[in-house]
């Protein structure tokens, strides 16, 4: 059954072709276990270009068609944040898979609400966290698991950027999933004892455009998210430190991982000391070793991610960013969303 399962090409809609939407479309047309029949996109210019760029796929101003055809198996959907959960319930409940860009809603009670229907139909679902699809990524996970870094003392995420500006979420909603996803998968998707955020709205009244977000994990782990899209230049690094090595994640790099043999040990003092009023002050030394740069094999994460949601789909497994993951990225950005100035939510045990 299940070889019959992989020959047989997949149906699939996309909905939505705005910003992102033509980088799924592509990724999904270089599949060859899938067939997009539909696009569906409101505005009329992007019809236009997906006609004249994918002229073998429908293009549609509504989506009843695609909720209709029983051959269909699958949609992906790029559509605003906002729009993500209607849309999700809507095409589960019609027995289709889905794929949603992140995030996959934006309240907790929402993503159960989806992993029930899921679950009641045996239907996939996935969020498009993208990066967890990235070589590099998936080394310092690899780096991560078996020890080399040792015990990881703190992890801090900059996504800068000047634009693009958006108006139906802010720069938390906008730019956080995509770091908060990468610290879950690393750390083996664990619930947080404290989140933190700190955010202004400088350009738009209501939409933040710089957050700070703090978050606090179990074994004494510290993260730190910086988003902005008010700021002079892109960056899109993270830092993580351990006590062996540190390794720095710099996605415009060429060499986009670097590994610092580098830190701070302490000393065992040689000796005793019996003067047990004036205890010996504790002895460290620096470490400043190589820094290597691996060599990573590049598939485009894009292409990976699709193929990863086709797979889960012919062979009924559940997709690494499937709804635990995805649940556990919505929650710490709900928290944070909630949280006034720096106070914690909930009191760190």
């Amino acid at each position: 059954m299940r070889l019959e399962m992989k020959s047989k090409s997949i149906q699939l809609a996309q909905i939505g072709c705005g910003y992102w939407g033509p980088n799924l479309l592509r990724a999904f047309s270089s599949q060859p276990a899938c067939r997009i029949k539909y696009v569906v996109e409101t505005n009329p210019e992007r019809r236009k270009f997906v006609r004249m760029n994918f002229p073998r796929t429908a293009v549609l101003s509504t989506c009843r068609p695609v909720l209709e055809d029983p051959d269909l198996s699958a949609v992906v959907i790029a559509t605003p944040a906002r729009s993500h959960f209607m849309l999700a319930k809507r095409f589960l409940l019609a027995r289709k898979h889905i794929l949603v860009e992140k995030p996959l809603a934006t309240k907790v009670c929402e993503v159960d609400e989806l992993a029930s229907i899921a679950e009641e139909h045996g239907l996939v679902v996935m969020a498009g966290h993208t990066f967890l699809f990235n070589g590099a990524v998936r080394y310092i996970q690899k780096l991560i698991d078996s020890g080399e870094l040792g015990d990881l003392r703190y992890i801090y995420c900059q996504r800068l950027n000047l634009g693009r500006i958006r108006t139906d979420i802010d720069a938390l909603w906008n730019f956080a999933p995509h770091d908060i996803s990468i610290l879950q998968y690393w750390l083996g998707n664990p619930e947080p004892l404290f989140v933190a955020k700190c955010g202004l709205d400088f350009v738009q009244d209501g939409v933040e455009d710089v957050v700070f977000l703090n978050i606090i994990y179990p074994k004494k782990i510290m993260a730190s998210v910086h988003v902005s899209w008010l700021d002079p230049q892109k960056v899109r690094r993270i830092v993580v430190i351990g006590t062996r090595k540190m390794v720095i994640y710099d996605d415009l790099a060429e060499g986009k991982v670097a590994i610092y043999d580098k830190g701070i040990d302490r000393r065992a003092v040689l000796g005793q000391n019996m003067d047990f009023d004036r205890p010996a002050p504790p002895q460290f030394s620096y470490r400043n070793g190589d820094v290597l740069f691996p060599q990573i094999q590049f598939i485009e994460p894009l292409v990976a991610e699709a193929s990863h949601f086709l797979d889960s789909i012919q062979n009924q497994r559940a997709p690494i960013t499937g709804i635990g993951h995805a649940r556990k990225v919505v929650s710490i950005l709900e928290r944070a969303h909630t949280i006034a100035g720096n106070s914690p939510s909930p009191v760190m045990k």
